[in-house]
């Protein structure tokens, strides 16, 4: 039994060995996998994590060596719809980017940056007919329809003129209605093309207003001060109402003049795009072509004043015509060239300025209200009837001047007129 037991004992202990040393040896195989198996999640993390590292940095090189390319997809509609380079600059001129952002992107100025923003887009019209083979259509047709329209509305107004001085009583009356009708469609089939053209017509109104009071204002405000009207305007400069005919003649004729310093505007600052290598550069040499087709309208405008007047024997009204003049001239350019909204706040002010004179004037005759005419009184004393429109109208076309030297000297504001003519 001892024996035996002994011998059990035995076999039991070497077998409890051996399964203790099997045991021993399955944990330490087991913790031997694991261990493995995470060193090489490990490895497996750490290779991705190189790998990602690798992509970032490589997507940073990539970015560093081609900084135009995140510009390029920003403004990718801008540069597909250009037609020239100079398109691009003037865009992205409008967004902001200065000579100086171009140095970021390793150009000297945002016309080489235009230059290779409109290089590296494909273009459908790339492969189009070269312009050898494509139609060169006769620009004698258009050039002599536009000059026609740009002399209509002067040529109408002279010829109501010559009727409302020709005719009396109800013909005078039916004249005048028949010449206001011609002259407006013609203007506006004027300004429907041709340099002065423009989409919006949010002023018409109040150059309505303008142009009436500079045909009737003055001849109100004179004839208010002295307790009148009396009656309604007969169209002559005698009558209970009297009319100022020079002015407003001598306006319309000036259209024409107007179109063709606006494209020698126009056309001159295109040129100075191709020209300029920067923006700085373009806006110091556009100034001067805007100041000279200014001075140019005002100049031709002031002779057209003094021979209608010297016709008409009527005064020839200098102040308040070249003040409305300049003011009519400045906001359509800026209207032109996309900038509507300080044109129709000017041109309201303006108008507002006019009908209040005529406002506070009728109500000074109320009982106790005397004081309200005060100012109209003592500038009218000071300066004459004239006085109203030209202060209205000369402050005005100052402001716009003012901002249309800043406006329509950057190279947005030329980026497509030549292309929408």
């Amino acid at each position: 039994m001892s024996g035996l037991d002994g011998k059990g004992t035995g076999r039991e202990g070497r077998v409890r060995e051996g399964t203790g040393r099997e045991g021993i040896g399955l944990d330490g195989t087991g913790l031997e996998g694991t261990g493995r198996e995470d060193a090489g999640r490990a490895v497996g993390v750490a290779v991705g994590e190189a790998r990602d590292a690798g992509k970032s940095s490589s997507a940073v090189r990539r970015a560093a060596a081609d900084p135009v390319k995140g510009l390029l997809h920003r403004h990718r509609d801008l540069c597909e719809r250009a037609v020239d380079p100079l398109e691009i600059a003037a865009g992205l001129e409008a967004h902001g980017v200065t000579d100086r952002t171009a140095a970021r992107f390793r150009h000297r100025d945002v016309f080489s940056l235009a230059e290779e923003m409109y290089a590296r887009v494909p273009r459908d019209r790339d492969t189009s007919a070269s312009p050898e083979d494509a139609p060169t259509p006769g620009p004698r047709g258009p050039l002599t329809a536009g000059v026609v329209l740009a002399l209509l509305p002067g040529a109408l107004c002279a010829a109501a003129v010559i009727g409302l001085r020709l005719t009396e009583g109800r013909p005078r009356l039916i004249a005048a209605v028949v010449a206001i009708l011609a002259v407006t469609l013609a203007l506006g089939a004027a300004l429907r093309r041709g340099p002065l053209s423009a989409a919006t017509r949010t002023t018409s109104t109040w150059t309505c207003w303008l142009v009436g009071y500079a045909l009737l204002g003055d001849g109100l405000l004179r004839t208010a001060l002295s307790g009148g009207p009396d009656g309604l305007p007969d169209g002559g400069a005698d009558g209970p109402w009297p009319v100022t005919v020079a002015p407003v003649l001598a306006l319309a004729l000036s259209y024409a003049p107007a179109a063709g310093c606006a494209h020698l505007f126009a056309a001159g600052a295109r040129r100075k795009l191709t020209s300029s290598r920067g923006l700085a550069d373009f806006s110091a040499s556009v100034r001067p072509l805007l100041l000279g087709a200014f001075v140019l309208y005002m100049g031709t405008l002031a002779g057209l004043l003094a021979v209608t007047g010297a016709v008409l024997g009527e005064p020839a009204g200098h102040p308040q015509g070249l003040g409305l003049g300049a003011l009519l001239l400045l906001a359509r350019l800026l209207i032109v060239h996309g900038h509507a909204h300080a044109p129709m706040l000017v041109l309201t002010a303006a108008a507002a300025a006019e009908a209040a004179a005529l406002a506070t004037l009728f109500a000074g005759r109320l009982p106790g209200c005397g004081f309200l005419a005060a100012p109209v009184e003592a500038l009218v004393a000071a300066c004459g009837p004239a006085g109203v429109p030209t202060a209205a109208c000369g402050i005005g076309a100052l402001t716009l001047l003012i901002h249309a030297c800043r406006r329509l000297t950057r190279a947005s504001a030329h980026a497509s007129t030549e292309r929408t003519r």
